[in-house]
């Protein structure tokens, strides 16, 4: 039978100590956009659980069927399933990933949480309109990728458009999240680059505004593209995520 997930794009457990990270990646992305961290955190030992977010990684219709509610369901049912073997679980997102792991943060019983290239807002005035459009334009065209490494890029999975009616569901998400932050009590690390034509940088700084918890780091990078994790500072990105963990985490 012909898998239903695309080609390199499936979810990934690498089992490891009882430091548990679950990695979540972006909108219309897929879990290998986080791969390339799970094998560098794996490699120090860890489990690393990298999951796949509901309508993501199939068919871009099975993204038009899920509501935010069911991409936050996928990071529940992966905090449960790291929790049955670890002691420590810290989530991990990029982009809408990176939401998700706020709102995780707020929700479940977590030790930190990461967020990279992640929208606080979305800052288009298109929104109201939305809806509507879905009705007769149901996915909308992405622009040209904005990732310096060009192996990774060429190699880069996900969907090559944006179903209409899943933005009016992230954006759903991000108002949830952002009524939720003040709630968050763990280490937090926002990680984000100042050449992120996907997501403005300052988005980051919107984050470290309204959070209350007493641990708030930030990483600024200044050369990559929005996909942090695949683009030319991912090492940077990675040794930063390590010693912060180990840092905040007894």
């Amino acid at each position: 039978m012909k898998s239903l997930i695309m080609e390199n794009a499936e979810p990934f457990l690498f089992r490891g100590d009882n430091l548990g990270f679950l990695l979540i990646h972006g909108f219309t992305g897929t879990p290998k956009e986080m791969r390339l961290l799970g094998n560098y955190l794996h490699y120090q030992g860890h489990t690393v659980l990298g999951i796949r977010l509901a309508g993501h990684a199939t068919h871009i219709e099975d993204m038009r069927r899920a509501s935010w509610q069911d991409w936050l369901a996928s990071v529940e049912d992966g905090v449960n399933m790291l929790r049955s073997s670890c002691s420590k679980v810290i989530s991990v997102g990029l982009s809408m990933g990176g939401t998700l792991s706020m709102l995780a943060a707020a929700n479940y019983p977590l030790d930190a949480a990461v967020a990279i290239s992640t929208p606080y807002q979305l800052d288009d005035k298109r929104l109201p309109l939305l809806r509507p459009l879905s009705l007769v334009m149901p996915y909308m065209s992405k622009g040209e990728s904005d990732m310096l490494d060009e192996e990774q890029k060429a190699a880069h999975a996900n969907y090559t458009a944006y179903p209409t009616r899943s933005i009016i569901e992230l954006d759903k998400l991000l108002a949830e999240t952002r009524r939720r932050i003040p709630e968050i009590s763990i280490p937090v690390l926002l990680i984000h680059s100042k050449a992120d034509q996907g997501v403005p940088f300052v988005n980051l700084e919107r984050f470290l505004t309204h959070l209350n918890t007493p641990v708030k780091k930030k990483l600024e990078l200044e050369k990559s593209g929005h996909v942090v994790t695949e683009d030319i500072e991912r090492e940077t990105v990675f040794h930063t995520i390590s010693d912060f963990v180990n840092k905040v985490i007894d």
